[in-house]
């Protein structure tokens, strides 16, 4: 058997009644990758101007490309992952609405992604859209042609694996009430 190459593994989900348009909250995780760890809150929010956060929650925000971002950057990708900065610049692979691939900002991994009902219509991202990121280490360089294999089946039973490797990040209720006013 073969040395696995996808090596964690999180879902974000939109949380209906989110007041950010963008924002998505991590609902499922390996809890193992240091690059999206260390973006965990590390103060609690209450939801006002803002949606509520607890400590240790994980969200990010997902749309298109901003102004800001280089031309260079806007002729490659597609979408983007921001949290204050940018996280990863998204490309779909080619003829999918469901499959995309990029590479986690400062480092040399691969981010291969998984969409379920992801639009973005008027810069809102659909209530209810989910965002499932697959890592594989050290495969940036890699990352197109390994979006292709999993969009073909071939790391499924990858996928699967981390999928049940992972631990569920269920909102607070008292968090999920003040999200929902």
């Amino acid at each position: 058997m073969s040395k696995a190459v996808l090596t964690n593994y999180y879902k974000f989900e939109r949380v209906p009644g989110t007041a950010s348009k963008s924002k998505i909250v991590c609902t499922a995780s390996t809890k193992d990758y240091k690059p999206l760890e260390v973006l965990r809150a590390t103060r609690p929010r209450k939801a006002g101007k803002n949606d509520a956060i607890s400590v240790g929650d994980l969200f990010l925000y997902y749309g298109n490309l901003p102004n800001s971002f280089s031309n260079d950057a806007k002729a490659k990708a597609d979408k983007c992952l921001t949290r204050t900065k940018n996280v990863s610049s998204i490309s779909m692979l080619a003829g999918s609405t469901v499959y995309g691939h990029g590479d986690m900002k400062g480092t040399p991994d691969a981010l291969l992604f998984k969409f379920k009902d992801a639009e973005v219509t008027e810069g809102k991202l659909n209530d209810g859209a989910v965002i499932e990121i697959f890592i594989a280490k050290g495969q940036a360089q890699n990352q197109r042609s390994l979006c292709s294999l999993m969009a073909d089946g071939a790391l499924d039973d990858e996928v699967q694996a981390l999928r049940e490797k992972a631990r569920s990040e269920k909102l607070k209720d008292a968090d999920l009430w003040d999200m929902m006013k």
